[in-house]
């Protein structure tokens, strides 16, 4: 009798604990912990707050994943967890849970490139086709990610100083709305009108994105209205800096599209819920019955352990497996993949 092939998977690169099982290509749980409500009260994540959060949440997270999944440990065929990128002392906390588990009942490690979890998230949509274009954009990245085949990432374009989502968050943060910024300025968005003239961040033929102009020019300006006792229209405000910001992604994958051939767009990445990137970027290649466009399921687009299980499905049986010396690398480049 065939055994069943089940992989845990371990989630705790920033703020959410999360710990989810999948049994024989089936997502069996899904369980996350979010500390989004705490770190609200300081505008933004606080890494020692979230470590300490994770540490008191990850036990009662993978109690509550095998019972719904109905598994005992013992019946785990391999832990895949986050090695990184993300906060260096939360990535720790998921990294010893997983060594303890993998140490106490010999059960195999798989590290798994967190970006690498967002694009595969799209596969609980349908399976990735090949080749394939990933935008990757997040609080901490923004990458378009080139992919041959399955496991294979190739960077051919990101950011060359902030990451789209922190700009977001940046900018709500000076216009006085709460964080997560994404999700506020997409809402007032939509009530919005173009009316505040903003700089367009990089001008070259290049694949390679930028944000921190586009972020400091909002808040030179919100600055300098205000010390003229001019009202900023918040509305209007976000409406124009969202426009220049998904734009910029916008006309970057129109390039990457022509210089590749690609067979399939997916978005990947918290700011992939935003509804007007997710409608631009269909609207791109709405007339192109070449290229398809996936966009993942919205509960996907914020961190979870499914989406790492089923990476680390795909490297089990690939048998890309680590030592208990294993460390995290809060730096990792998902192109270094290849070189584990």
């Amino acid at each position: 009798m065939k055994k069943d092939k089940i992989i845990l998977g371990i989630e705790s690169s920033c703020d959410e604990t999360a710990v989810a099982i999948i049994k024989n290509d089936e997502l069996v749980a899904n369980v996350i912990s979010s500390q989004i409500e705490v770190h609200q009260k300081y505008g933004g994540v606080m890494p020692e707050i979230a470590s300490r959060l994770h540490l008191e949440n990850i036990a009662v997270v993978l109690d509550e994943a095998l019972k719904k999944a109905n598994v005992k440990l013992e019946d785990i065929s391999a832990i895949a967890f986050t090695r990184g990128p993300g906060l260096i002392g939360a990535l720790h906390v998921g990294l010893q849970a997983a060594k303890t588990l993998a140490l106490i009942y010999n059960i195999p490690l798989i590290p798994v490139h967190h970006l690498a979890g967002h694009i595969y998230a799209n596969e609980f949509i349908e399976n990735l086709t090949f080749p394939c274009l990933a935008v990757v954009v997040s609080g901490g990245n923004t990458e378009l990610v080139y992919m041959k085949e399955h496991l294979s990432f190739e960077i051919i374009g990101e950011t060359k100083d902030d990451a789209i989502g922190e700009s977001f968050d940046k900018v709500a943060r000076v216009l006085g709305l709460p964080y997560p910024g994404g999700v506020a300025i997409d809402k007032l968005a939509k009530e919005g009108e173009h009316t505040y003239k903003l700089p367009i961040p990089l001008h070259d033929d290049s694949l390679n994105l930028s944000y921190s102009g586009l972020k400091t020019a909002v808040i030179n300006l919100v600055h300098k209205e205000e010390q003229l006792h001019h009202e900023i229209n918040i509305k209007n405000m976000a409406k124009s800096f969202q426009d220049v910001a998904i734009k910029e992604i916008i006309d970057r994958v129109k390039k990457a599209s022509e210089r590749y051939m690609i067979k399939e767009v997916v978005l990947a990445g918290g700011v992939s819920a935003n509804s007007y990137l997710r409608s631009e970027i269909t609207n791109l290649f709405k007339d192109n019955d070449q290229i398809k466009v996936i966009i993942p399921p919205i509960w996907c687009t914020t961190d979870n352990a499914a989406m790492i299980a089923k990476v680390g499905s795909y490297l089990y049986d690939k048998g890309v497996f680590a030592d208990l010396s294993i460390g995290v690398d809060p730096s990792w480049k998902i192109e270094d993949y290849a070189s584990f």
